[in-house]
């Protein structure tokens, strides 16, 4: 083990969704302890944003435009980065939308499948893409490899009008849990994050304020979360620390999953 546990020298991260919010926090994450990252995003000027603070932290990284919905795409994406940088050490399937159903009577198919086809089938292809690079790795003799989900509280909550963003991270949670078992003989660990309601600045200050307010109110920690506090996990999960962490959800959310709403 290296005198700094979370050492990521010469070791490569894919991050789908990786150019803003909490997948541009774990891009940080793992460039602050010297990893280098691949970002995968549709939004050409965020990516190039992106890529400019992550060289500021003194990593090396690029963006791909890869539709994750697309699995083509995916499979070639893959080749693409193997190709520039030798290896893939780590892939964070973080590319989502948000659900626009407000019930599930109002949930048409087309909700249900658009939201699908990136959330959980794209997340898919991506997991089952970088699984086999790390397994082709470790069949020429190198071990290990880091695959991870970010799921949500969705996966223990019931939501109304979200039905079809909580079976994708329901799903994905259980497809994490069983590459943790079937992989795990090459040295590869595969775990989801399950974070709380995390600050973006997707929505207007006016909202964001009455955002603060409310879950300061109902979280022991009183403050909402921020990108900043994936930093740590993504370092952790892909770095060697973690060899022997694996089939797990971890739950960053201030505690808020397990407060009781009978606590006074």
């Amino acid at each position: 083990m290296p005198a700094n546990m979370f050492d990521l020298t010469g070791k490569v991260a894919v991050i789908t969704g990786g150019n803003s919010g909490l997948g541009l926090g774990f891009a940080r994450g793992i460039a602050r302890c010297g990893g280098d990252v691949e970002i995968w995003a549709r939004n050409a000027a965020r990516n190039a944003e992106a890529v400019a603070e992550l060289e500021a932290l003194g990593a090396k990284a690029v963006a791909r435009a890869i539709d994750v919905a697309d699995e083509q795409a995916v499979i070639a994406g893959f080749a693409a980065a193997v190709e520039q940088w030798g290896r893939v050490d780590t892939v964070i399937a973080n590319a989502g939308i948000p659900p626009r159903s407000t019930s599930a009577l109002d949930m048409t198919s087309a909700d249900w499948h658009g939201l699908l086809a990136i959330n959980m089938h794209g997340a898919f292809y991506t997991l089952r893409e970088g699984a086999r690079v790390m397994v082709n790795r470790a069949q020429a003799g190198e071990p290990g490899g880091s695959l991870i989900m970010c799921g949500s509280l969705s996966i223990f909550h019931g939501l109304p009008g979200m039905g079809n963003y909580a079976a994708a991270k329901a799903g994905m949670s259980a497809y994490i849990r069983s590459l943790a078992v079937e992989f795990g003989k090459y040295g590869i660990r595969a775990n989801i994050i399950a974070p709380g309601f995390i600050e973006t600045g997707m929505t207007d200050e006016t909202t964001q304020e009455n955002l603060r307010q409310h879950f300061a109110a109902h979280t022991p920690i009183p403050r909402v979360g921020t990108p900043e506090d994936f930093e740590g996990i993504a370092a952790y999960l892909a770095s060697d620390a973690s060899s022997f962490h694996s089939g797990d959800t971890i739950v960053i959310d201030g505690a808020s999953l397990v407060f009781p709403p009978y606590h006074f």
